[in-house]
């Protein structure tokens, strides 16, 4: 009996430890990038609040090859303007420095995509200081931009990525 008993309490706590894992999910985002006039990128990312912590996973095509882009999160969800610059400047809640994650940096700066030999680019990856769904820091309803060069994460307040070829609204799913 002892054994069965063991088994039992075994395989429920690692019920209870599945369920733990399952429940720590929060809400969800999606963002569909249109190219910009006169360029051709476009994709799919999705945004999914984890803890304190947000998981974005961007796939996107139309891209030149071989390339780095800038990849931001904008203040308005509003790509109206055929150019991306209806977006506004960078999400910036808290009035912090452009930079990289692992420094000082404003709610939208995410990491750059590359793109591969065939124009395009996967990538996932973990935000800090941002929500889904809540709060001051909220990308739900801000605009997301491509940009047509690398972001240098040092120059102020943009990275220096150039133009605007992709766009698309952080949309609750």
């Amino acid at each position: 009996m002892k054994s069965n008993t063991s088994l039992a309490v075994l395989a429920a706590a690692a019920l209870l430890a599945a369920c733990g894992t399952m429940g720590s999910a929060g809400p969800k985002a999606i963002a569909t990038l249109e190219p910009t006039k006169g360029n051709t990128a476009a994709g799919t990312v999705t945004f999914q609040q984890k803890g304190d912590r947000v998981v974005v996973t961007a796939k996107v095509t139309g891209l030149p090859p071989n390339s780095e882009h800038g990849f931001h999160a904008h203040e308005k969800g509003d790509c109206s303007s055929g150019d991306g610059m209806s977006t506004g400047g960078h999400f910036n809640p808290n009035g912090k420095p452009h930079g990289p994650q692992s420094a000082d940096h404003h709610a939208g700066d995410m990491p750059g995509l590359k793109a591969d030999a065939n124009g395009n680019a996967e990538a996932s990856f973990e935000l800090t200081g941002v929500t889904i769904g809540s709060g001051a820091a909220d990308l739900v309803g801000r605009g997301l931009i491509v940009h047509a060069g690398p972001d240098d994460f040092k120059t102020q307040p943009t990275g220096n990525s150039g133009a605007r070829v992709a766009c698309g609204v952080i949309k609750l799913s």
